[in-house]
């Protein structure tokens, strides 16, 4: 009788693979509270920031992104709003709605924090093309993507 495949254990290669990417986390984790800490900002408040840089959202959305409760992205967009980096504005598809949008100043600063990350670029530089390719390829297809 076999085994579901379910059920079955991971054989050594998955396991190396998972551990491996376990290892990238973690580094890229350490690397981004590092950057975020020299533009004076926590890990969640930098994610956040970084978020907005691309578009505005609303609160409930970014908590589901950021996977945590609205009441915590409140907060948070309260300290970077105080600090000029986000703003609150009307959603134009339902003013009832609040969006939370980076300011000029708070897309430059996602954009340096971006700029900062040394683990994700210095490892990636000593890839070819064809090899960066491939990997965004494997990683797009392990995300269903």
């Amino acid at each position: 009788m076999t085994t579901p495949p379910a059920t079955r254990r991971p054989d050594a290669l998955t396991l190396e693979v998972v551990e491996l990417i376990g290892e990238v986390v973690a580094r890229f984790h350490a690397d981004y509270e590092e950057a975020a800490a020299e533009h004076a900002l926590t890990g969640a408040q930098a994610r956040l920031l970084s978020l907005l840089s691309l578009e505005p959202l609303p609160m409930r959305r970014l908590a589901q992104r950021l996977k945590c409760e609205p009441s915590n992205v409140t907060g948070i967009v309260d300290r970077l709003e105080a600090r000029g980096l986000v703003e609150r504005r009307p959603d134009p598809a339902d003013r009832r709605v609040k969006l939370a949008a980076a300011t000029a100043e708070g897309r430059t600063v996602a954009r340096s924090l971006r700029e900062s990350l040394r683990f994700a670029r210095e490892p990636l530089a000593g890839l070819s093309d064809d090899e960066r390719i491939a990997l965004r390829d494997a990683l797009r297809r392990m995300l269903g993507a």
